[in-house]
Formats: structure tokens, C-alpha cells, sequence
């Protein structure tokens, strides 16, 4: 069963075997990452199809060191002229493509047992939240006039209000007569009080405060 299935000359019914198994391990593959995060279709999309045009790609390499070396600088290139994406996006991908080298050599119970075990492994660590944000992590940004000194403008209100704080950027905005801060700011709970914003908000002349979850790339 874990045998490659490839004779010493492929067949037509070999091959559309393994076409086959790619499409069905394929999405199968992006249904399982798809759950329970935010994906685009595009993302499913290329995960789904990923495999088959790996198989295919390792399946026409196959025993040609030269071909094969060729292959790795295309996909090199491919991955450099896209767009950066999340860790669990880049696990999907590599999981398709490790199908789908299986699958270009024959092996389709290999390829099968892989997705088992790769699925069952990633949706029990997804039923458990296992790696979710707590929720009490959150990404403050602050709006302050330019000749305010914010190195400790907020120290106190942080001190009553949060468990910690890190400033990550500053950069200017409106033609550089304001300024915006960035922070990483952990509560104690989940729950964001009200007289944290006002306090913020009187500090800050009432100039714009937003708060809201951290980016993915940046908890990574």
C-alpha cells in the first residue's frame, strides 16, 4: 500500500490515479486549514491545486538532477514575488507540497497516511486553541500633538490600567505636526476599560485613539 505505484513504464491510468488522489487530497487539505481562521479563496484556491501541480512538476523531473535543480530555483523565485503570509498559510503550503512530491513518485498510500496524520494533528490542536491569543493582548495606536514629549506621557494611565506595554513605532502624520504611537499593550483581562480610553483621551488633547487586535505578522 505504501509502495509507489508506477511501473517501469507509466500508464495513462497510473497517472490519472495520481492526478486524482492530488485533487482529492488537495482540498481536502485546504478544508482542513480553512477551519476556524481567516483565509482568502485565493489561499484556499492555491492550496487545493497546490499538489497536483507539484506531482506533476517532481513526476517530469523525476531522475534528472539537472531538471530537478532548475525546478527548485523556479519555485524559489515564485516565492519571492509573493506576498508574505501568515504561519499557518505557509504550513498549508508546505504540507501541500509534501503531498504532492509523494504523490509526482507514486506514492499514494504515503501521501494518504501524511494528510491523516497531518489533519488529525492540526484540527485537535485547533480544538483545544492551542497557541490562540488570550485576548488580552491588543495593539494601542495614539495620536499626540509633535511637541508633546511621549516617552512618559502615559506611563501612569498605563501602570492603573495594563499588565504591560511596549512602544513599537512612532512616525509622524498630517505633514508632521502629529505624531502616532504604536503599542503592544497586554491587559489583565479581556475586557478594555472605558476610563482607560478617556483618561488616554484627556491626555492626548482628544486627538484619534484606536485599539484593537494585533496584527498576525507582528504576534508571530
Amino acid at each position: 500500500m505504501l509502495n509507489s505505484i508506477f511501473s517501469a513504464e507509466v500508464t495513462w491510468q497510473e497517472l490519472l490515479a495520481v492526478f486524482g488522489a492530488s485533487m482529492v487530497l488537495g482540498c481536502l487539505t485546504s478544508l482542513v486549514f480553512s477551519y476556524r481562521s481567516r483565509h482568502s479563496g485565493s489561499f484556499a484556491l492555491t492550496v487545493a491545486v497546490l499538489p497536483m501541480i507539484v506531482a506533476l512538476v517532481i513526476f517530469l523531473v523525476n531522475g534528472n538532477i539537472g531538471a530537478g535543480i532548475a525546478v527548485a530555483g523556479a519555485f524559489a523565485l515564485v516565492r519571492f514575488r509573493s506576498v508574505p503570509g501568515t504561519a499557518q498559510e505557509i504550513a498549508a503550503l508546505f504540507t501541500s507540497m509534501a503531498m504532492g512530491l509523494a504523490l509526482g513518485m507514486g506514492y499514494i498510500g504515503v501521501a494518504a497516511l501524511f494528510f491523516v496524520l497531518v489533519a488529525c494533528f492540526a484540527l485537535a490542536l485547533t480544538a483545544f486553541g492551542f497557541g490562540a491569543p488570550s485576548g488580552r493582548e491588543k495593539q494601542l495606536k495614539i495620536t499626540i500633538p509633535e511637541d508633546f514629549n511621549y516617552e512618559d506621557l502615559f506611563d501612569d494611565i498605563f501602570a492603573r490600567y495594563t499588565k504591560s506595554v511596549h512602544l513599537d513605532r512612532v512616525h509622524t502624520t498630517n505633514m508632521g505636526t502629529l505624531f502616532e504611537l504604536t503599542y503592544h499593550v497586554t491587559f489583565p483581562d479581556a475586557r478594555i476599560p472605558k476610563e482607560f480610553i478617556d483618561e488616554l483621551r484627556t491626555r492626548n488633547g482628544n486627538l484619534n485613539i484606536a485599539i484593537g487586535t494585533v496584527p498576525e505578522h507582528e504576534s508571530l
